[in-house]
């Protein structure tokens, strides 16, 4: 949904290829290299387990170093939470905590990601939109000026072509202000859960953790943020670390690239979910 994004990662990044294998480690010194921050906004692909992979070890990174103050996600909801949770808690009571819906958000995929929190004694926190909040969020004008007028266009497009161009134009601005308002209130939880001298991870897909259009922008100027974003490469095998440029049109600090996925064609399956010819 959100490839196009960082679909033009190469042309604001220099690509530095890893040695070792993909499954070895994260790029400790790298990611290092990031720190000292408030908060690490790591961007996934939502069907690419080795991002899903990348987030666990980062999770894991962090807590060990006792640097990780919350994992925030995009795959609970705001308010739910696991902080009143033991780190014995079991994978059913973190579910029922978190409200896990399996339907949109595998756990095979993403309860490695949670637990590895929860075990270390890392709270979790949902900050996802609430459902019962998206039609009030259809209807608020008021985001549209949430954004410059530039980045609001650029969101737009987005969800045109993340929708494979089959949403009526008419629903494109109410479209546009729900991905806004998810994004404010990942950027309220993530507020939330600063603690002075460690990071808060948002664990989220790539559309949420751009610095031009997603998370970063409606986060406080003096708010100490990183994105990081995992990207599916081209070529298969590939893997390695990219560090991007400093100019103002960077729309992350760094981009993971991870080993090409098998071809698939999304807008297919979109026709196929929506019924559209």
């Amino acid at each position: 949904m959100h490839r196009t994004l960082f679909g033009l990662a190469s042309a604001i990044a220099t690509v530095f290829l890893a040695n070792s294998p993909l499954a070895q480690v994260i790029p400790e010194k790298q990611l290092e290299s990031l720190l000292p921050t408030q908060a690490l906004l790591l961007g996934e692909q939502h069907d690419a387990t080795e991002h899903q992979t990348l987030a666990r070890e980062t999770v894991e990174w962090l807590s060990g170093r006792g640097q990780l103050a919350a994992l925030v996600i995009e795959m609970a909801q705001a308010p739910r939470h696991t902080a009143a949770l033991p780190t014995s808690a079991s994978p059913a009571q973190v579910r029922d905590a978190l409200a896990w819906s399996e339907s949109v958000w595998p756990w095979k995929q993403y309860g490695p990601v949670v637990m590895a929190a929860v075990s270390a004694g890392v709270p979790v926190l949902g900050a996802n939109l609430p459902l019962a909040d998206l039609r009030a969020a259809m209807l608020r004008q008021q985001l549209d000026d949430a954004l410059p007028g530039p980045a609001l266009k650029a969101q737009q497009q987005a969800i045109r072509l993340g929708h494979c161009g089959l949403l009526p134009e008419s629903q494109i601005a109410p479209m546009t202000r729900i991905q806004i308002a998810r994004d404010q209130r990942m950027a309220q939880v993530l507020q939330s859960a600063l603690v002075p001298g460690k990071v808060a991870l948002l664990v989220a897909g790539s559309g949420h953790v751009d610095k031009q259009l997603g998370v970063p922008q409606h986060l406080p100027s003096d708010f100490q943020v990183k994105v990081v974003v995992a990207q599916a490469g081209e070529a298969a095998g590939a893997s390695g670390w990219t560090t991007g440029r400093t100019s103002a049109d960077v729309r992350a600090d760094a981009v993971w690239l991870t080993p090409a996925l098998p071809e698939k064609d999304y807008c297919a399956d979109f026709k196929r979910a929506t019924g559209a010819q």
